[in-house]
């Protein structure tokens, strides 16, 4: 005996193995209130075009809505036997109301149903993880103001290169997640089509208004194609794309703290919340988040390469390799919900050594760019030519063990002789990051205002989604 789903010609139960590796409840099972709204649109429509008799209808309908009940409630039987969520719900929904149940699969498939439900779930997903990332950028804009004219050593190639501000460091991660925001928004309204209706992969002879069924779902338009309907996972692997990238500069910036939190910096301090010790040596403080928020970068990205492969090399229309799609899924975007929450934890509770940042600022001479930059402004020389004798002279300063606001002017002039008292108004790491007022720059100034401007930007999209 078959499948009482689908086996009207099997005489034969599928194979323990089979079952085993077809099955897909254990995991879909999460899209069960998806499901459910997609067959409340999709029966209601099928009430009104007259393909399904209202009283059917109505039944349909309130043993849906007990079903939703019962899954919330915990009391809802899954049955692996019964493969997936859509078959699970449509038993359920024969024992609750009888033969009508049957009528609710007229006009569609479990292709457009799980894309349908898919979508849906994706959809959500993103608005979840826009509203997290801009919680992100909150608490980073709101440590960047307090740290405007924190000077800290900017590095290239790990090595000291210029003096910044730590506000204006953290202000380079608000701009990097709001980049990550509009991949996200891009993503959801590229996946804002509705498959429903699609049927199996060639539409259906029903007289369906897929128009109606897509704005009671709350998408923009039906999916024109009914073979790219059902066989599309892009909205998936964007998905995926975009949260690998934000994934990608959440563990840069999970890389910065580990490095920041040691002894050896000591730039900051990250609380017990969010830090652990060892079983062996008691000092310990270990940035566990941080290192798991860099690790777990990882897992999002293999899902996205997961989906890939998958998808890479099926013809269309719906093959059984699409149902890998959502595991991967699920669990990387778990895991990047999880990584940015740990992220907004760690940098809201973090404490700031800004005697320590400073001390390294100046550190490797480097306002030595800033000593360049007079030459050509106030002596006229080219760059190139400044960038030589300023060379010569942060060797001098190395050799005496100096920094170069500290360096004496008779050991400048003996390199330059035209070099004026005036040079030690740019030397310092205070004036250093103070003059860089070019728009992007890291002058204490351009910090808050660019912090404000987020800030009041992230209240009033805050107050949108109220």
């Amino acid at each position: 005996m078959g499948n009482k789903m689908w086996g009207g010609r099997f005489t034969q139960q599928p194979d323990a193995i089979l079952e085993e590796i077809n099955a897909s409840i254990d995991f879909d099972r999460r899209l069960y209130a998806q499901d459910i709204a997609g067959s409340r649109a999709h029966v209601t429509m099928l009430a009104e075009t007259g393909i399904v008799g209202r009283e059917d209808a109505e039944k349909i309908v309130q043993g849906l809505d007990t079903i939703l009940s019962e899954i919330a409630a915990g009391e809802f039987e899954f049955s692996r036997a019964l493969e997936d969520i859509h078959m699970n719900i449509e038993a359920r929904l024969a024992d609750l109301i009888g033969p009508a149940a049957g009528r609710l699969h007229t006009a569609r498939s479990r292709n457009d149903q799980i894309a349908t439900d898919f979508r849906l779930y994706i959809r959500d997903v993103i608005d979840g993880i826009d509203a997290a990332l801009a919680g992100l950028q909150g608490a980073l804009a709101e440590k960047a103001l307090e740290n405007a004219a924190t000077v800290m050593p900017g590095f290239t190639h790990l090595q000291s290169a210029q003096p910044v501000t730590f506000g204006h460091h953290l202000m380079a991660y608000v701009e990097m997640l709001g980049r990550d925001r509009g991949r996200f928004a891009d993503a959801r309204r590229r996946l804002n089509e509705c498959p429903l209706g699609a049927a199996a992969l060639a539409g259906t002879s029903f007289p369906i208004d897929r128009e109606q069924t897509a704005k009671a779902l709350g998408f923009d338009r039906p999916a024109a194609n009914s073979l790219d309907a059902v066989s599309d996972r892009d909205f998936v692997i964007e998905t995926l794309a975009a949260a690998s990238i934000a994934a990608m500069h959440l563990s840069r910036l999970a890389e910065e703290l580990v490095i920041w939190c040691t002894a050896q910096f000591g730039f900051v301090r990250l609380s017990d919340r969010f830090t652990t010790g060892s079983s062996i040596m008691p000092q310990k403080r270990n940035p566990d988040a941080a290192e798991l928020v860099r690790a777990k970068t990882g897992r999002i990205i293999g899902a996205l390469n997961a989906l890939l492969v998958v998808m890479k090399g099926l013809p269309l229309a719906y093959s059984k390799d699409m149902q890998e799609d959502k595991e991967p899924a699920f669990d990387a975007l778990d895991a990047f919900e999880i990584v940015v929450a740990a992220t907004t934890g760690m940098i809201a509770d973090m404490e700031v050594d800004a005697k320590a940042m400073k001390k390294a600022a100046g550190s490797g001479h480097s306002t030595a760019t800033d000593l360049a930059d007079w030459l050509v402004r106030v002596l006229g020389l080219p760059f190139r030519d400044a960038h030589h004798v300023t060379g010569a002279i942060v060797a001098k300063a190395a050799d005496n063990g100096k920094p170069l606001d500290r360096l004496p002017l008779a050991d400048m002039q003996a390199v330059e002789p035209r070099i004026t008292e005036d040079v030690f108004s740019v030397l310092s790491v205070e004036k250093s990051v103070k003059s860089r007022t070019s728009f992007g720059g890291t002058a204490p100034a351009n910090v808050r205002r660019a912090a404000r401007a987020w800030m009041k930007r992230l209240a009033r999209e805050a107050k949108m989604r109220a």
